[in-house]
């Protein structure tokens, strides 16, 4: 595979050129994770400045170790080619977080609020929903577009559409005062570049959901984004917004990578508010996908969303990520007129933002995917192994505070 350090984005070169880079690569020589910076066309080991990815991002002297420290390397290239052929004997690469909560928001695009009340209306029928779409929200999706959740307009809309029969569960953190943010996946769980996510093999109707993940630290506050695919089962969360846990989480069914992009003084968080991301789908039945959304068109702010998650009312000591929402929710017919799209095994999704790098994997049924054997307590102990467990008195004292910082 040939090395470069610019160029195209694609899966075997899934980051940009420049910026401030860190992951995480399953290392075989010592059984376990390595916390590793991108320099150039290869990756160096940054481990030995904070053990966990969560506790290096606590370091205010993170970007400075990312762009300098020295330690041991491999090539990129090798790495990729590694983790898209699924081959845990050698080094590739994970997800690029680890002890953080794994946290999402809901219904932050007007077209995936459409989307989840259609789905509802429908049962999780797939077959209900492209009528409905037609006959029943048409005239909803106009009166949406430039609502402001919580304010008097988003009142009287909501108060309209519960009148008409359309009041949803989606409605309201939709348009309402307080944002849908939910526990999607436990800590340690997300899959990386390459791996292969999972779906229920029951599931009849589900598809992927491609956002910009922020990542924060145990102070509330956002360092750095990368992309993450929300895996969905719009039949289970169709019947039931609280069969959410089962549509949700299930094993394999949270992607989070390529790298965690930091912010620093080439790229801030209102960059991150306006990143554009790009989905695609390729099917071994020859069915092919393509879209695109942007930050930019959210009916809430991702501070706002940050706000939320954090605050007096909740913390998180390791830190958290936080899925901002998706604008995707595919309607296109993939079988039968109608029926709309959902997945099959073998599909290839590939989630990108120029800014970011290149998300792909390969699905799978959840049942069939990878287990997850790899938790808190195997990490703990082969960090212990490794000598790399630093005492409390050793490591930087987060900043408290009980507001959050976008910048």
């Amino acid at each position: 595979m040939a090395r470069r350090t610019s160029g195209p984005l694609d899966d075997r070169h899934p980051l940009p050129g420049s910026g401030s880079f860190v992951g995480r690569l399953y290392d075989p020589a010592v059984g376990g994770p390595c916390i590793v910076a991108r320099r150039g066309d290869d990756l160096v080991d940054i481990t030995r400045y904070g053990p966990t990815v969560s506790a290096l991002l606590e370091r205010p002297d993170v970007v400075d170790i990312v762009r300098d420290a020295s330690g041991r390397r491999w090539a990129l290239d090798r790495v990729v080619e590694g983790s898209l052929a699924r081959d845990p004997h050698v080094p590739h690469l994970l997800a690029p977080i680890d002890l953080q909560v794994i946290k999402a928001a809901g219904v932050t695009f007007v077209r995936s609020l459409l989307e989840r009340v259609i789905e509802e209306a429908a049962r999780g029928e797939p077959g209900q929903a492209e009528h409905i779409r037609a006959s029943v929200l048409g005239t909803a999706a106009g009166g949406l577009a430039d609502i402001v959740p919580g304010s008097p307009q988003a009142r009287r809309l909501r108060d309209e559409l519960t009148a008409q029969g359309l009041w949803s569960a989606y409605l309201e953190v939709g348009i309402g005062p307080d944002p849908e943010i939910f526990t999607k996946a436990p800590v340690l769980s997300a899959v990386g570049h390459g791996a292969a996510v999972g779906v229920l093999s029951r599931s009849r109707w589900n598809n992927p959901e491609p956002e910009v993940v922020l990542v924060a630290t145990s102070a509330g506050r956002a360092v750095g984004v990368t992309l993450g695919n929300d895996v969905n089962l719009r039949d289970f969360e169709g019947r039931s917004a609280l069969l959410l846990g089962v549509a949700k989480d299930n094993n394999a069914s949270c992607a989070i990578g390529p790298f965690v992009r930091l912010f620093d003084d080439g790229f801030t968080f209102e960059d991150a508010r306006r990143l554009e991301v790009r989905l695609q789908v390729h099917g071994d039945d020859g069915f092919t996908l393509d879209d695109s959304s942007s930050l930019s068109e959210m009916s809430r702010d991702p501070a706002d969303l940050l706000r939320a998650t954090y605050g007096p009312h909740h913390r998180y000591p390791d830190g958290f990520v936080l899925f901002t929402g998706t604008m995707f929710a595919p309607t296109v017919d993939r079988g039968a007129a109608g029926e709309g799209f959902t997945h099959h095994r073998g599909d290839r999704v590939t989630i990108s933002c120029p800014d970011i790098g290149v998300l792909t994997n390969t699905v799978t049924t959840s049942e069939e995917a990878r287990a997850w054997d790899f938790g808190i307590g195997r990490l703990m102990g082969n960090l212990a192994h490794r000598g790399l467990l630093l005492g409390s008195q050793d490591l930087p004292d987060p900043v408290d505070s009980v507001g959050v910082s976008g910048s």
